[in-house]
Formats: structure tokens, sequence, C-alpha cells
């Protein structure tokens, strides 16, 4: 489990057992980059902690200059907690390497759709480690969102409406081709062989387990109907949801370079991968770490 949020600045308050990092914040709310950290040493575990909160608090942390492989990415995700296979669906890099998957921008990994990582199962993944292999020279960005930016800065009235509503998220229409290409056998996911992609219920409002925020949790790649209301009720309302989660000032764009690392809470944020590079096949490498089962405001079990 993460550690409680630590504050938003490079250093940390006096008595803090927790190493300091070096923050420069991308946005207020949303984003952080950390310089000075190899993720690729035997980091202590105050640095370990220090990683965490940061990444509660700032929601996506990027990591510059890193000189990860396959072997020491997984490593690093692994101290976060227990690792996911590499997909529900979609094959591993290769058997050495049954946590990672391999996005090619030309292949099965293009993203360009507002998601959250893998929410089409009972326990969508706690957070996502991703990393640069090959990079077009122009285009390739990645943009997140803040769900629980976009919660707090809906109405009043309409977060009492989101608060009580349940949605479908359905992972068939983009990975069910693959599946059946694998002979209907997936991956194991949470200690069962996904042979099937049976549309999960989530609520439409996530209490984070770390601090208790509330936040959105719907996409548009995944979420395709609000439970309990009419067709044209469920479009309506995810219109709005989707259309207010995309606002242009709740979101943050990264250029990669060389050697980055992203390390997003999958709790908190949505991402879109942008497709504007051509013919070229970028190529990224990601690593998912072992979630729980979302939780809304009326449920016991969400964080006081």
């Amino acid at each position: 489990m993460l550690t409680a949020p630590a504050p938003s600045r490079s250093t940390m308050p006096a008595g803090s057992t927790r190493a300091a990092l070096d923050l420069e914040p991308v946005t207020p709310t949303l984003g952080a980059r950390v310089r000075g950290i190899d993720l690729a040493a035997d980091l202590p575990d105050e640095a370990i902690g220090a990683i965490g909160a940061a990444l509660v608090a700032h929601k996506v942390l990027f990591f510059p200059g890193q000189r990860l492989d396959p072997d020491s990415q997984i490593a690093f995700a692994r101290r976060f907690g227990e690792l996911t296979s590499s997909h529900p669906v979609m094959a591993p890099l290769d058997d050495a390497h049954p946590q990672l998957w391999e996005l090619e921008g030309q292949g099965g990994g293009r993203s360009d759709e507002w998601h959250t990582d893998v929410t089409f199962v009972r326990r969508p993944p706690l957070g996502s480690v991703l990393r640069a292999v090959r990079l077009p020279a122009h285009g390739g960005d990645t943009l997140w969102t803040d769900l629980q930016a976009a919660y707090d800065s809906l109405s009043a009235p309409v977060r009492r409406l989101v608060d009580e509503l349940t949605a479908l998220h359905d992972g068939s229409a983009e990975f069910s081709g693959y599946l059946a290409a694998r002979g209907g056998e997936g991956n194991l996911w949470d200690g069962e062989r996904i042979r099937s992609l049976a549309p999960v219920e989530h609520p439409v409002v996530r209490v984070h387990p770390v601090t208790g925020r509330r936040g959105l949790f719907v996409s548009p790649a995944f979420t395709t109907r609000i439970v309990g209301v009419s067709a044209a009720e469920s479009r309506g309302i995810l219109d709005l949801l989707f259309a207010h989660l995309t606002r242009p000032d709740i979101q943050i764009r990264h250029r990669w370079s060389d050697g980055d690392v992203a390390f997003w809470d999958n709790r908190s944020t949505a991402h879109y991968a942008t497709f504007d590079y051509g013919d070229f096949n970028r190529l990224m490498h990601r690593v998912t770490i072992r979630g729980d089962e979302p939780v809304g405001p009326a449920d016991p079990r969400a964080a006081a």
C-alpha cells in the first residue's frame, strides 16, 4: 500500500523519515518531474516511500534521463506492490517478462482514446510504469487528465447525482479480436485465466483508498453505460462527464525524450496517447501494479 501524500515541494518537513525528492510540479494539482534519482539503482525504502507519497499527491510522475531495461523496469515497479500480468488479453513481451506489455504505435498499443488502464476487470491496476523505448522525431506525446479535479469542478447537484451511480466497463470492443486470435486464452489476472470479456460494474465516482478524495471513474474507451437508467439518460450523463473530464484546464501533456519514465496513479487519472507520427512505429514498455476493487462514496469500505 502506498503511503499518505507528502508535500508538493522538494524537501520534506523536519523530522520526516522519508527521503527528500527534487520535485518540479507541472501544474499545481497534476504531474511532477522528479530529478536526480536513478530508478535502476537499489533504492532505499525511504526513497520508495517518498516516490509513493509523491505519486498520490501529484498523480503522475516523470523521471527523465533513466536507463532502464525490461528487468530493471519490472524491479522498480515491484517495489510498489504485486505486479499484474502484462494485460488481461495482450501477449507479454516474452516468456521471461510476463509482466511487461510492449505497446507498438502501429499495432495493438496505440491507445489514442481517453482511458484509465484496464477498468474492464474487477480490480483495475493501482498504477502503471511506462518507459519510452523508441520515439518518433516528432509527435507521440501523452496527455493525462485529473479525474479528482474533474469531479471537484462539477456543480453540487451533478456531484450528488453521480455519487449514486454505477456504470458498465467493457473491453470487448477493443480487445475481443485479440483474445480470439490467441485461441480464446488470455493471461492470468488475479489468479484467473481470462477467457471472456464480460462487462464489469464500477462506481461512477471512485473514492481514493489512500486519501479518501473522490474522482470520476469513467472513460470514453471502456465505460459504455450508466446502470439503472434509460439508454438516452445514460448517453446524456456519459456525454456530460466525458466532456468534463477532457477539459484542457485539468490536463497535462508530456513530450517524450529518450530515457523518460512515467509513473501514474491509475485510480485518479485517465490518459491519451496521441497518434500523430505517421508510419513511425513508436514503441513503449508498460508494467502495471495490482490494484483493489473500486468503491464509491456510499460503500462502507471507502476511506474516511
